[in-house]
């Protein structure tokens, strides 16, 4: 079988996939394996197996209708036999289907553009399944013609550096001046307006480390972010990374982590992956739906009235409010 997953962005969510590729890897019958993504998000193409082909599409690039048909032209060229929807909006059923036949998508009671279900086969899920893992675990399952009575289990992002086309670089530390240093990773960024963390909160978790790693990086992923993680770093006598790392470079920095704290993002999601300890704290997004779970892995709640309401904006913000500094570092201090 050839098979296709469409999973254009973002960061966190191709992060959640990775089990759902791994049941693919792991399928005899399954003899190649394609990916198609954004290619905004090509960078976080470089952490699946080799053997993946990785496909892109610039949809937010000058001729987004351009690059759309020259990809599909190449797909549909390959020749299918199934295409896995695991994004569930109309822009990702568009290609998925025009790309190739059968289509296999999300249950659509848990679509946000009902319409995409027109354009592929809904997978219904378990009512115990949850978290984002397993229900791109039950898709996956669909194109094998696989109909598991039972809830497919969660089963944590894992990534081997060693598969992938990441290279550790060996320089890294060294040239950050955090060779032979313990630091913890503070990712003050958030990819929604409500999830950010009050700035006090984030000096009052940086100046309170623990002694065994006493300090505090601040990561960044834009000009936005990086003047927010200097003004932290200067607060705090902490450290912000002068540059943007590459994928290679920022999985050299989180293995090296004493541990990683942020909201519901890419990046926590990742060190998650690379078995970093990571402390999450959670409000409009929900824990139970896709933070990383293990023994490494600890979750700060919020849990507002109002949430999780999943909502980008919010005009009575409170969720991030509620997030005492000191529930973090006093989990910093027992790891």
């Amino acid at each position: 079988m050839k098979v296709l997953i469409v999973r254009l962005s973002a960061f966190g969510d191709i992060i959640h996939c990775l089990p759902a590729l791994d049941d693919l890897l792991n399928n005899p019958r399954i003899r190649e394996l394609h990916w198609l993504i954004d290619e905004r998000y090509g960078f976080v193409g470089e952490i699946l197996p080799r053997r993946v082909t990785l496909h892109r599409v610039a949809l937010k690039g000058a001729h987004p209708l351009r690059s759309a048909w020259h990809t599909i032209r190449q797909l549909r060229a390959i020749g299918f036999d199934a295409v896995l929807d695991l994004q569930g909006l109309m822009k990702s059923s568009l290609l998925a289907r025009a790309c190739g036949s059968p289509v296999y998508g999300f249950d659509k009671k848990y679509l946000r553009e009902k319409f995409s279900v027109l354009l592929m086969q809904p997978v219904i899920f378990h009512a115990q399944e949850k978290h984002v893992t397993q229900q791109y675990r039950r898709i996956t399952a669909a194109c094998s013609k696989r109909n598991e009575a039972s809830p497919f289990p969660y089963k944590a992002p894992k990534i081997e550096l060693k598969e992938t086309h990441c290279l550790l670089d060996p320089q890294l530390l060294a040239k950050l001046g955090l060779e032979n240093k313990r630091y913890i990773v503070l990712h003050s960024a958030g990819g929604w307006e409500t999830k950010q963390l009050p700035i006090a909160t984030w000096i009052k978790i940086a100046t309170n480390l623990p002694s065994s790693a006493p300090t505090a990086v601040f990561t960044w992923g834009n000009d936005k972010e990086r003047l927010q993680a200097e003004t932290l770093a200067a607060a705090s006598d902490g450290f912000a990374l002068p540059e943007r790392l590459n994928m290679s470079a920022l999985c050299t920095l989180l293995t090296g982590a004493y541990a990683a704290v942020g909201a519901d993002t890419g990046l926590i999601h990742l060190a998650a992956a690379l078995d970093t300890p990571t402390i999450t704290f959670w409000g409009p997004s929900a824990s139970w739906r896709s933070a990383p779970i293990g023994d490494k892995q600890w979750h700060i709640e919020s849990n507002p009235e109002c949430g999780p309401c999943f909502h980008r904006t919010c005009k009575h913000f409170n969720c991030m409010d509620q997030i005492q500094p000191d529930a973090i570092v006093k989990v910093l201090h027992e790891l």
